[in-house]
């Protein structure tokens, strides 16, 4: 638990020993004040006493008060200072260690589960440090100290407030040890709420479409319900101790009046002033310890919910991250070459084999298709070579080198990537298409212009209202599927990389657009290798290798013609979206 506080910064224990200092002041003057008040009961009681030595005893209790204030108000704006740039820190941590994971940990964690920890748990952890900074450090010195105070002044009088301590320590351990194990649930099912609101608003589409709002609102409803519930529970629990605490204050009040006059009935005359002086001085240090307790029950309250959200945030800082970066970035002997050797794919914790024993090499400026039945690992295989996924086994090479040798921004940058379902970031059109460093120069507008040209969206771009600096929505959702694909292909075409992967990315795209595309694609990257993902025929024809996939086995390699003759699943595929004549006359 107390991993995570090592995030403070160097300067931040200086601001800690700082506060420390402050806050010991603070109870030091704290503490005086009832001094002042039994010398000033004394003086009251003395007859060759002055109104001139009251007065000066009040003024002291004042200048306590005020420099007490004074070093609260300063202690708590530098813990909230403290607890705020600790909360910054952990945010951008694990926004940093987010970027760094694959696809694997993405689906491990789950995208809601890694907001909620990224807020929700980050918040508790700032709440816990905004309060225990103050209360952790003046709690235990005021108590201490407060004791000391009074031990040896009356035991019949330090038993009353002992009692108090007792009843509020026994309490306290009752209710933490109720709601501790309900704190895990209830983030649980936060992650659980975000999930199904996340769901609810991307689908909204697809839920007006079938009319599932009632459908949408019960699976809400049921998971808010249970979250409400566990919430109401630990709420009860904790509204016990607010007149357990009343009840021992005003016991604590109570039992020392009581004894108090007991005790002064008893004594002497001389004694009676000494004992209503210590009555007096032990009522006020007996509130000052029973509230002492009472911070660190305030903190208690909070911890068990920090402690979740300390565990749940150490999970994704200390998680094994499954693609790691290399070292080369330098010059490769080839270029634009993609080679699988022996390669063989399963996905996490699963038991069969997605791809079995792919063997293949695209040399550069070559257009390499692969195609298949659904399912049969055309997509999955294509993702090795950008390392959204590594392979189980064999090797996967881009320019000779191993993908696994390359640092990862050296080996993005040889290539551009349009993945199978195109997203569009908030911001413009230039914005979108000028996206990420492609490790050499800044994309500049012309060249936006010249990918957004040859991916066949110049037509539409420049009819929307701002133009190349029109505004794109999160995910797209103002433009069309077509539009999004074409858009996404520019974004790859301004990065000019060695090798081009289509993962379907022709697949929104009328016959005409689609084949206007590939004729401009074919005379812009005749230097680069294209490897395409496609369903349709029509798109990989004139490919100079395809690549046949059957149950992620490679069952045909050839040119269009070759497969036709000596490769059946091809052959099954290109009669069902073409006749005999159009495929032998293509």
């Amino acid at each position: 638990m107390l991993k995570i506080f090592r995030n403070f910064e160097k300067k931040d224990y200086f601001i800690i020993l700082f506060m420390s200092i402050l806050v010991t002041f603070s109870v030091f003057l704290d503490l005086r004040m009832p001094e002042y008040m039994s010398k000033i009961t004394m003086l009251i009681q003395t007859e060759d006493s002055t109104m001139k030595d009251i007065l000066i005893s009040g003024g002291h209790m004042i200048l306590c008060a005020v420099l007490s204030l004074i070093c609260t108000i300063i202690v708590g704006y530098l813990s909230s200072l403290l607890s705020a740039r600790f909360s910054r820190i952990m945010r951008r941590k694990i926004f940093e260690k987010v970027e760094s994971f694959g696809v694997a940990e993405i689906k491990k964690f789950s995208t809601s589960s890694l907001i909620t920890r990224n807020t929700n748990d980050v918040t508790q952890i700032e709440m816990l440090l905004a309060m225990g900074l103050q209360m952790i450090i003046k709690a235990p010195i005021m108590a201490v100290w407060a004791l000391f105070k009074i031990i040896g002044k009356s035991g019949e009088l330090s038993l009353v407030t002992g009692i108090g301590v007792l009843i509020i320590v026994v309490v306290n351990l009752v209710i933490i040890a109720i709601v501790s194990p309900r704190f895990q649930i209830i983030q649980t099912l936060t992650d659980k709420l975000n999930g199904v609101t996340r769901e609810n608003i991307l689908g909204v589409r697809v839920v007006h479409a079938f009319n599932a709002e009632d459908f949408m609102g019960q699976r809400f409803g049921k998971v808010n319900d249970k979250l409400s519930s566990i919430h109401l529970k630990i709420t009860k629990t904790f509204a016990l101790f607010d007149p357990v605490m009343n009840f021992v204050m005003q016991f604590q009040h109570l039992g020392i009046y009581v004894v108090g006059a007991i005790l002064i009935i008893n004594s002497g005359m001389l004694g009676k002033i000494t004992m209503f002086s210590n009555m007096v001085v032990f009522s006020s240090y007996g509130i000052q310890v029973i509230f002492s307790f009472l911070m660190l029950t305030m903190i208690f309250m909070v911890l068990p919910r920090a402690r979740v959200s300390i565990k749940r945030i150490n999970e994704v800082l200390d998680a094994d991250v499954s693609i790691v970066s290399g070292d080369f970035n330098g010059k490769t002997e080839e270029v634009g070459t993609v080679e699988f050797k022996n390669v063989s794919f399963k996905y996490p914790d699963a038991d069969e084999y997605i791809l079995k024993n792919i063997n293949f090499k695209a040399n550069k400026g070559e257009v390499v298709a692969f195609i298949g039945s659904t399912g049969s690992g055309k997509s999955t295989l294509i993702n090795l070579i950008p390392r959204l996924y590594d392979a189980t086994d064999g090797e996967v090479f881009v320019d000779g080198v191993n993908v696994k040798e390359y640092q990862l921004k050296e080996l993005n940058n040889r290539i551009g990537f349009i993945s199978q379902t195109p997203f569009m970031f908030t911001g413009s059109v230039e914005d979108n298409v000028a996206y990420g460093d492609n490790g050499r120069k800044k994309i500049s507008l012309d060249k936006v212009k010249e990918a957004i040209e040859i991916a066949q969206a110049k037509d539409f771009v420049e009819k929307m209202d701002d133009g190349y600096k029109s505004h794109i929505a999160r995910g797209g959702t103002n433009v069309s599927g077509g539009q999004k694909q074409r858009l996404s292909i520019a974004r790859a075409i301004a990065r000019d990389p060695e090798i081009y992967i289509f993962d379907d990315s022709f697949s929104a795209l009328d016959y005409q657009t689609d084949a206007k595309l590939r004729k401009e694609l074919k005379k812009h990257m005749k230097d680069a290798t294209s490897l395409i993902v496609a369903q349709r025929i029509g798109t990989i024809m004139s490919a100079d290798k395809i690549i046949v996939l059957d149950k992620g086995e490679c069952v045909g390699i050839g040119t269009h013609k070759e497969l036709l003759k000596n490769c059946e699943v091809y052959k099954e595929i290109a009669l069902s979206q073409l006749s005999e004549e159009e495929l032998q006359n293509a």
